[in-house]
């Protein structure tokens, strides 16, 4: 895991990897401007559990920036994969790129090689130009040309879609976000004026707000849809110190089974990892990674 401390990004979005973190943010050097990444963390070469052994040495974590927005990939195995609950609507406003529309254009076919388009490229009532797609290792990305008359918005905004078994709660699970991390607050929200598929009358088509003052958006699914959230797409909320660690803890994990170094699981589904924020400090200590494989909630004093 990366040092947290060093961002003012409270939460980041991870996605989850099958062995394929660098080359995953290869991809995206090429997709993207205003892009970097780093290998932030490495397997330890001795004292891994049998399932990990064959990762020793390799990255851990590679942590991308993103116009301003971080996002770690997690480099592991095939037990998860991610899917479009929780995607990345990127922002495409000309006042962030005087050519916006063009290379919202360029950044939608490069992804969408080898890739799926969940929603074409078109014009719609939302928009002139919006696109949903799945790239080749299974992150999904919302690409909106905006009205640049409109509030600002960073360029990329982690997004919810809540379905399946978290399917017309996009409400209640953002205001208790809203209620449980500090400097948060709603944006805008647009309803459903009738029953449209799963979703009923009043629910949410779409709304932005603010987590520790950074951006995110969330909406109801209008499509039945054979998924909801997992651990393949998490957000990682730092905490300083053990107190913070445990209200957000308590507030988060309702899932016992789940709670496994530092991740847990809300009453939506959503995946958390709730880590402190000098988290790369603790895991220089000897034998940090095996005392970490031992904690559901992890206890500072445990490093």
């Amino acid at each position: 895991m990366s040092d947290v401390s060093t961002t003012s990004q409270k939460i980041v979005p991870n996605v989850w990897s099958n062995q394929r973190a660098e080359e995953q943010a290869e991809f995206y050097a090429d997709v993207f401007r205003d892009f970097s990444s780093e290998v932030t963390g490495r397997y330890p070469t001795e004292g891994l559990p049998d399932f990990q052994k064959d990762m020793a040495g390799k990255p851990v974590t590679v942590d991308l920036q993103l116009a301003g927005t971080r996002i770690t990939i997690i480099n592991a195995g095939p037990e998860f994969e991610p899917n479009p609950s929780v995607n990345f609507m990127l922002n495409f406003d000309p006042v962030l790129y005087p050519d916006a529309s063009e290379y919202l254009d360029a950044v939608f076919d490069k992804l969408a090689d080898g890739g799926f388009v969940m929603m074409p490229k078109d014009e719609y009532p939302f928009s002139k130009k919006y696109a949903w797609v799945m790239d080749k290792f299974g992150v999904s990305w919302q690409l909106i040309l905006t009205n640049p008359e409109g509030e600002p918005r960073p360029f990329v905004l982690p997004s919810l879609m809540f379905c399946g078994a978290a399917q017309n709660k996009a409400r209640e699970a953002v205001s208790s976000y809203i209620e449980l991390i500090p400097e948060s607050s709603w944006g805008s929200i647009a309803e459903y004026p009738e029953q449209t598929g799963p979703a009923e009358a009043g629910d949410i088509v779409f709304s932005d707000f603010r987590l520790a003052g950074q951006w995110f958006t969330a909406m109801d699914s209008a499509v039945e849809q054979p998924f909801t959230f997992n651990e393949g797409m998490s957000l990682m909320l730092a905490a300083h110190g053990q107190d913070e660690i445990d209200r957000y803890w308590a507030a988060l994990s309702t899932v016992p089974e789940a709670e496994q170094c530092g991740w847990c699981k809300d009453a939506y589904g959503l995946s958390w990892q709730v880590v402190p924020d000098n988290m790369d400090e603790l895991m220089s200590r000897p034998g940090a990674y095996e005392a970490m494989m031992q904690m559901g909630k992890l206890e500072i004093a445990k490093f």
